[in-house]
């Protein structure tokens, strides 16, 4: 049984991280904790249509893609948890197009790769976009002590496919996996269409995909980042699917299918539309973007 001070230090650390943080340079505050912003990711290779792709061998130790919590002590409030941020797709995806179209194995079916993604009609791609707010992502969580997993950072010419995504997630934490994994994305869907969703994996049993055990607390993962994310962003869920909660729930995505740990993808807003793809480009509603994610995986880890 705690005692009455560890009570008090618990619900105080819980209570901050339920506040969603609504600047741009805001902080989340308790005990000293103090969220920033990142700096932006690289800008990134021409537009494409939207999609979702699935690969090769998983990154190896030491590459950009491997980072782990940096100048957070062991009493941080997710010291001993592991993420993993999926920036979708790759800027240089576009330039191998040969590569992203060869089919993988997704456990239903098989499907490309990759894709390159969409982009804004000014030629602001989803790519540099997932790159950015998932490098803003990483520094909030290595804040709160979190060891923090990039399944890419541009630091390869294409990919990585969508199975080989969904092995990081699955490996990270010394092959113990990932306690959640968050792909980043953005919408490329019809003017008129806007608000942000998050992508929940279905039930799939097949083949090499099986995801009875991670539906449901895929599920609290994504709520909560919905939730959160509506707070930080002032964005309202999709109006074009989901009925308004701005959760969705797909059984062909290669990511979810394969993942056998908490995962989720969130589609940030529509690309294609001028109102979202202004907040889109906008670099301070990306790092509010961050912070709300930042908040939902915060949320959804302490319980």
């Amino acid at each position: 049984m705690y005692d009455d001070d560890t009570q008090k230090r618990t619900r105080l650390r819980k209570a901050v991280l339920l506040a969603a943080v609504p600047l741009a340079a805001a902080a989340l505050l308790a005990g000293g904790w103090a969220v920033t912003g990142a700096s932006g990711g690289p800008p990134g290779g021409g537009p494409g249509a939207d999609g979702r792709g699935g690969g090769a061998a998983p990154a190896p130790a030491g590459t950009a893609a491997a980072s782990a919590s940096a100048g957070a002590p062991a009493s941080a409030p997710l010291a001993g948890k592991v993420v993993v941020i999926d920036p979708g797709h790759n800027p240089g995806n576009f330039q191998h197009p040969s590569k992203i179209n060869e089919k993988v194995d997704i456990g239903t079916n098989r499907k490309e790769c990759d894709t390159t993604g969409t982009s804004t009609r000014d030629g602001y791609t989803e790519a540099a976009f997932t790159l950015d707010v998932s490098h803003r992502l990483r520094t909030a969580l290595r804040r709160l002590g979190a060891t923090v997993v990039l399944t890419h950072d541009a630091d390869r010419p294409f990919g990585p496919c969508i199975d080989e995504r969904a092995r990081i997630g699955n490996g990270a934490g010394g092959g113990r996996g990932a306690d959640a994994v968050v792909s980043v994305h953005a919408d490329g869907s019809a003017v008129g269409n806007r608000g942000h969703h998050v992508i929940l994996p279905g039930l799939v049993k097949a083949g090499a995909a099986d995801t009875a055990p991670i539906v449901a607390p895929s599920r609290a993962l994504g709520e909560r980042i919905a939730a959160e994310f509506a707070r930080a962003t002032g964005s309202a869920p999709a109006n074009y699917l989901g009925g308004g909660t701005g959760l969705d729930v797909r059984k062909d995505l290669g990511g979810l299918n394969l993942s056998t740990v908490p995962k989720v993808f969130v589609e940030c807003g529509n690309m294609r539309d001028p109102q979202d793809a202004a907040s889109l480009s906008d670099a301070a509603w990306r790092q509010r973007a961050a912070q709300g994610i930042a908040n939902g995986v915060s949320t959804y880890l302490l319980g």
